[in-house]
């Protein structure tokens, strides 16, 4: 016998040893990998943000300044306590803009995609994670949709950053290099649906320039669909008869969101000195689409939303709160989980049991998972709301809208982000890491352990209403 094979270990080793044994798996589960990843991006992008060659200035607490700018970013959503165009230097907004791209794709699934290119094939635990965030409906695809994915990513935000290149360089008289360099960051930004600018009042000195707004607006409407949806319109565009409930509630959802959100934006604005009132005719076409796509978790800002009617901030709360579709760059509830309930509700009203959208019905375990996102997503937001106010002296209405925006990954504010003290800033935190891994994803990370009930227990009604 050897000598080590004669040391025994004590008690609370081994229970060290064996809780080891039952964590590890537990923790390497897929859907618990995602958010445990997403974490360890944000606190690598949180370290190299705290070097001195990413920033130019300082604050009183650099760490949670850090924390926040790296949550903003890998969760895409906008919301910053400094200005982004003066406190980070060039390298730290490579550094942000890094974190958006590989936010946006999903660090698994980038993950997924090197071993890919490293090892050739991936395992059932590897697809399994990707599948998770892909929303890919089975193993086969995994694969051919990680490099679709890809190459989507590659075309909109190339596309998108050669207009925004050529117009800064034309236009705005910026030399080539910054030219370039502020179309991809604007295109990255705008695509994965992030809102961050590297100009100090964002997009309100533009407000007027078709050629920033609108590629901008389209990149983020494209981000905004999802990659399934981009996918099935690549093959079956005009083919509508062929076209599956995803895919008709994502775009026919999106039009109608956007047609009422830009309509409703331009009643409440319009005229007012405060917003569009003082632009063009052309201006105030292009703040109200602004006004309709911005809110759909891009962050992107043309107007002062300080100085918004509170109509046009209630607006505003829902569109943030709905987002945009799913396994896309967009976050909120998103839009068929929306629209699920609202055909469930019509369907129980109309007295059918079951719930019937374009000749197809939808089983009742989406019908709970869509109640279940949206109840998680109502709650999340109630108790962010309740512990800004509690820590902070601002209104009811401002700190619901910051709420929103944030569990919403949007990163529109009223401007009381930048006075929010430590406590205020780690709550929001909080809610954009929920509301980019997802309620229920982050639910079923916390809940490490289920098992399948093998009985059924008697049945009875409670009464309702």
């Amino acid at each position: 016998m050897t000598e080590r094979s004669l040391i025994r270990r004590s008690p609370l080793q081994l229970a060290v040893a064996d809780a080891g044994k039952r964590l590890i798996p537990i923790l390497l589960h897929p859907v618990r990998l995602v958010p445990l990843a997403f974490l360890a991006v944000i606190i690598l992008g949180a370290c190299i943000l705290m070097l001195p060659i990413s920033r130019t200035g300082e604050t009183d607490d650099i760490f949670t300044t850090a924390m926040f700018t790296a949550v903003s970013s890998v969760c895409v959503t906008g919301l910053v306590t400094v200005d982004t165009a003066t406190f980070w230097t060039p390298f730290g907004h490579a550094v942000i803009m890094g974190l958006i791209q590989v936010g946006g794709f999903g660090i698994m699934s980038l993950a997924t995609l090197l071993a890919l290119f490293v090892r050739k094939t991936i395992g059932l635990r590897g697809q399994l994670v990707a599948q998770s965030e892909t929303h890919t409906l089975n193993f086969g695809d995994v694969k051919s949709v990680l490099f679709r994915v890809l190459g989507i990513m590659a075309f909109f935000e190339a596309a998108t950053a050669l207009v925004l290149t050529v117009r800064f360089w034309i236009a705005y008289d910026d030399d080539l290099g910054t030219a370039i360099w502020h179309g991809i960051f604007h295109a990255v930004s705008a695509f994965n649906n992030a809102g961050f600018a590297l100009y100090s009042d964002n997009l309100i000195g533009f407000a007027e320039d078709p050629w920033i707004i609108v590629p901008i607006c389209a990149a983020i409407v494209a981000g905004g669909l999802g990659f399934p949806v981009i996918i099935q319109l690549l093959r079956n565009p005009f083919k509508m008869k062929d076209w599956t409930i995803h895919l008709r509630l994502t775009v026919f959802g999106s039009l109608l969101l956007l047609t009422v959100g830009i309509g409703l934006f331009a009643f409440f604005e319009w005229n007012r000195p405060e917003t569009l009132g003082p632009l063009s005719f052309g201006g105030k076409l292009l703040g109200s689409l602004a006004g309709g796509v911005f809110p759909r978790t891009a962050g992107f800002n043309s107007i002062d939303y300080g100085a918004a009617t509170p109509e046009t901030l209630m607006i505003t709360n829902i569109l943030m709160f709905i987002g945009g579709g799913s396994a896309g760059t967009a976050g909120g509830i998103k839009i068929t989980t929306f629209l699920v309930l609202g055909f469930a509700i019509w369907n129980e009203v109309r007295g059918r049991e079951q719930v019937t959208i374009a000749h197809r019905s939808v089983s009742s375990s989406t019908q709970r998972q869509a109640l279940t996102v949206a109840l998680l997503g109502v709650g999340a937001v109630i108790m962010g709301t309740l512990l800004l106010l509690m820590s902070t002296d601002y209104s009811l209405e401002k700190v619901l809208f910051e709420t929103i925006s944030a569990f919403g990954t949007v990163g529109l504010s009223t401007g009381i982000t930048y006075h929010l003290p430590p406590t205020a800033e780690w709550v929001l935190m909080a809610l954009m890491f929920t509301g980019r891994i997802g309620s229920v994803t982050v639910a079923s990370a916390i809940a490490l352990s289920s098992r399948p009930r093998l009985f059924n227990l008697p049945e009875e009604r409670p009464i309702i209403g």
